[in-house]
């Protein structure tokens, strides 16, 4: 049975068993509520039949109108298809009461899907260990033996050897962590009895259409989502000069790692590639820092017309400030997007945007490691930037090993200072399985965009001209 939440029936391995019973359990605000309430609402559009047993104080009226800015509420599916009722008259009078009260209601509405909001209320009412274990073999029986699933949600984290855990066949965890100064929420399937399902935390959201569920990148897809080819295919930078450099432009699919200071260009290499894109080999433009319009404007100073491509649905352009994002949740927001328009040409600005969203660094390799494998075999030829902070020098400072070895492909930027100018060089630091000139290269930045020298006569004498100025403050 699919839960209708975005994410969740994949952690689950496809969603919850028919008949089963299930415990969701979590911290007051930890979004409990709304997760029962989004299933039992997608339950009843698919031509189900959902109650809603509450066991709290808060009123079905006051429910109804704390979810009514979720998408997920429809009020046409109350009462036919989601049916609410109170059980805490029936639980005044004891459990019994209380069994006999769901028995009826699951006959006469013919429930396929129950939730009983308010399971530790039931545990405080129960006269012993004894008779809150009875009430939960009753409960289940009654559902299993009319085919209906259970859901109960409970504020308190109770043991795993707990009579609630024992007895039922998944146990769903939410959290809502702190880390530094800011929360994260998540989700974990602690139990799932008779089918897989994606172990550990996964990071969730409650956004408009209500609970997001984002499966952690390198769980989904700890092997690649299809198969992997390798061809001899090239595809244009978008700089005639740097495609001579590269043999022939950039192997396609494969990942390409822009590196450089800010402001030696890394945003207008990955514009010139962009610029190549068309409505049959569409491109997208995943960007942290330049907003749309900054970004068009950009594209602009250096003779690219990027509005034109969006506007022949040839590119697409999506930002996300560089705040407190969800790391999972950029990762699949961006193969949702690849897949949904074919993409060919991507350009990530930059994997900074990413690093700055990782809870735990720790899990950054991991994460980049699965999603570059899903973008080469959805045969997505990548242009990713990566800042240095050195900004001068004769030397560049390299990516981490672990990173480097991620991407086939690097180019590196850099700023060299000679007699009170400062100027750019370029140098390709790999090619996979191909040959490249690995001789350095001046470039400028103008109102054409980048222009490579198409020889490295000029870089040698200008890096021979820092040396030679360098040898001479030295020597004083």
């Amino acid at each position: 049975m699919t839960t209708g939440v975005d994410g969740l029936d994949t952690v689950l391995g496809g969603g919850l068993l028919e008949g089963r019973a299930y415990i969701i359990q979590g911290q007051p605000g930890a979004g409990k509520t709304i997760l029962a309430n989004q299933i039992c609402f997608h339950h009843a559009a698919a031509g189900g039949k959902a109650l809603y047993v509450t066991l709290l104080a808060e009123s079905h009226a006051r429910m109804i109108e704390n979810l009514s800015s979720l998408e997920f509420l429809e009020p046409s599916l109350v009462p036919d298809g989601v049916y609410y009722i109170s059980g805490q008259p029936a639980l005044k009078e004891g459990l019994d009461s209380l069994v006999r009260l769901l028995r009826g209601e699951i006959r006469r509405h013919g429930t396929t899907l129950m939730v009983l909001d308010g399971l530790l209320n039931v545990r405080e009412a129960a006269r012993s260990g004894l008779d809150f274990r009875e009430f939960m073999q009753n409960l289940q029986g009654q559902a299993d033996f009319a085919g209906c699933s259970v859901l109960m949600l409970t504020s308190t984290g109770l043991p795993m050897a707990s009579p609630e855990h024992t007895m039922v066949d998944g146990v769903i965890e939410l959290t809502d962590d702190l880390s530094g100064v800011r929360t994260t929420r998540h989700l974990m399937v602690t139990k799932h009895r008779g089918g897989p399902h994606l172990r550990g935390l996964h990071q969730f959201d409650i956004v408009e259409r209500g609970v997001a569920v984002y499966p952690r990148l390198e769980a989904r897809y700890g092997q690649p989502s299809r198969g992997d080819t390798a061809g001899t295919e090239r595809m244009s930078s978008g700089i005639e000069t740097l495609d001579a450099v590269l043999g022939g432009g950039l192997p396609a699919p494969s990942m390409t790692l822009v590196l450089g200071a800010s402001g030696t260009g890394k945003t207008t290499t990955g514009l010139h590639f962009l610029a190549r894109s068309s409505p049959m080999e569409p491109g997208l433009y995943f960007g942290f820092y330049e907003t749309p319009p900054r970004l068009l404007s950009k594209a602009a100073a250096v003779g690219i017309d990027l509005g034109a491509l969006v506007d022949q649905g040839a590119v697409e352009i999506l930002w996300q400030a560089p705040t407190e994002n969800l790391l999972d949740g950029l990762g699949h927001h961006l193969l949702e997007a690849v897949d949904r328009r074919g993409v060919r040409r991507l350009v990530i600005d930059s994997i900074g945007g990413f690093e700055r969203a990782a809870e735990h660094p720790r899990r950054l390799l991991a994460f980049l490691t699965a999603l570059t494998n899903e973008l080469r075999v959805r045969g997505v030829t990548t242009v990713a930037s990566w800042e240095l902070r050195q900004m001068l020098g004769s030397s560049i400072e390299a990516p981490a090993v672990e990173i480097s070895s991620l991407v086939e492909n690097m180019v590196a930027l850099r700023f060299v200072e000679l007699q009170a100018r400062v100027r750019r060089i370029l140098a390709v630091m790999k090619i996979r399985d191909g040959a490249y000139d690995s001789q350095l290269r001046e470039f400028e930045i103008t109102d054409r965009g980048i222009e490579l020298a198409s020889a490295p006569d000029g870089a040698e004498a200008l890096l021979g001209g820092f040396a030679h100025k360098r040898d001479e403050q030295a020597s004083r």
